[in-house]
């Protein structure tokens, strides 16, 4: 069954400016029927790592706090915390980059919550009883919220071939510990080149799985847990994340986690999809390279596998630009991210998605 998706084009006037139209789009997409009066609703974003400037400018999300308002919705912005070491692995420094990006209270009209706590341990195991995890772990504000609008940058992805709604969702509101039973089956590795035997990680370990031998850091997979705050912890980066999952099964853990995050919000969630600035990579990264396609609008849907197949067939559509580092199927029709990422099947996600129940691949385009 096909899914509605609708789009706004980046086309502006006196009568109607981009952000008064957002307001309509949201409306349009369903947005009274997801936001009851007194709600709270988390709108889930990226903030952005420092250094980069693609992610959404914050004038739209006020304009989607004022949306959700106007519903008698109470809205939050939030986002997990990253299970990598960068300026957003810990709640304080997560707020501070968010605000030097422009997402302040004055400006966005709306609170910053971090949906997985101080140092991204607040999480609440969620059961799906899928084909790799039995359990997944959300960060806990996120699942205590009423509603659910994930707000997503379309861009590519190293990992998962692009980022929309579905990576938003599934690997964006996933504590710490969640981020890293996707993205690996084992306990961390401590390169032992870089430990310097200064024992901080040591007193962080809620299991004691650290210990030191022969003046190196050596982590007991026995028992650890795989929560990643001696990840974070490490002053030297000789504690990091075996890269050991597949792309296949590393999609499959992205769609599955993102079952858990809807899991106690049926009829409760409005995916925002902005086709602008789309870079090749995360904006994870503390910068962004230029942009493979013009920037081509916002979608807004109810289904987040309809959103995501509909911006990915939005992007093959467009003729590639000059000057990036697209060299190959720049045409209309070529496959944008395959290109750059030739070993990533960037459909599975939406293949497996769909099969969950997560959504439907068919849709149907209204522009507004």
């Amino acid at each position: 069954m096909s899914s509605n998706v609708y789009f706004s084009d980046l086309r502006a006037s006196f009568k109607e400016n981009l952000v008064t139209r957002l307001g309509r789009l949201m409306t349009r997409a369903g947005l009274m029927n997801v936001v009851g009066s007194r709600e709270l609703v988390a709108v889930k974003l990226h903030f952005g790592e420092l250094g980069n400037t693609a992610f959404i400018r914050p004038v739209f999300l006020r304009k989607i706090v004022e949306t959700i308002a106007s519903e008698g919705g109470q809205p939050f912005l939030t986002d997990a915390n990253t299970l990598y070491t960068g300026t957003r692995s810990d709640a304080p420094n997560h707020l501070k980059t968010a605000i030097q990006n422009g997402f302040s209270y004055s400006v966005v009209d709306a609170p910053l919550v971090i949906a997985d706590g101080l140092r991204g341990k607040s999480e609440t195991a969620v059961k799906v009883g899928l084909k790799n995890f039995k359990d997944v772990y959300i960060g806990k504000e996120i699942v205590e919220a009423d509603a659910l609008v994930s707000v997503a940058h379309f861009k590519g992805h190293e990992l998962s071939g692009f980022g929309g709604a579905l990576k938003n969702l599934g690997m964006g509101c996933a504590s710490r510990k969640g981020k890293l039973a996707q993205h690996s089956t084992v306990s961390p590795k401590v390169k032992r080149k870089r430990c310097v035997a200064c024992e901080e990680c040591l007193p962080h370990c809620s299991q004691t799985a650290i210990a030191m031998v022969d003046e190196k850091a050596q982590i007991d997979p026995e028992k650890c847990i795989g929560c990643g705050e001696c990840i974070l912890i490490c002053p030297n980066e000789a504690i990091q994340i075996q890269w050991n999952q597949s792309i296949p099964v590393f999609l499959e853990n992205m769609m599955e986690y993102t079952v858990g995050v809807l899991q106690n919000k049926p009829g409760k969630l409005l995916n925002i999809n902005f086709i602008t600035d789309v870079s090749p990579a995360c904006d994870c990264y503390p910068f962004n390279d230029a942009p493979i396609v013009r920037d081509i609008g916002i979608l807004a849907s109810t289904d987040p596998v309809a959103i995501d197949q509909a911006s990915m067939d939005l992007v093959n559509n467009e003729h590639g630009l000059p000057g990036s580092c697209l060299k190959k199927n720049t045409e209309p029709g070529g496959d944008k991210f395959r290109a750059i990422y030739e070993k990533v099947d960037w459909a599975y996600q939406l293949e497996y998605a769909e099969k969950i129940g997560l959504g439907s691949r068919e849709y149907n385009l209204e522009s507004i």
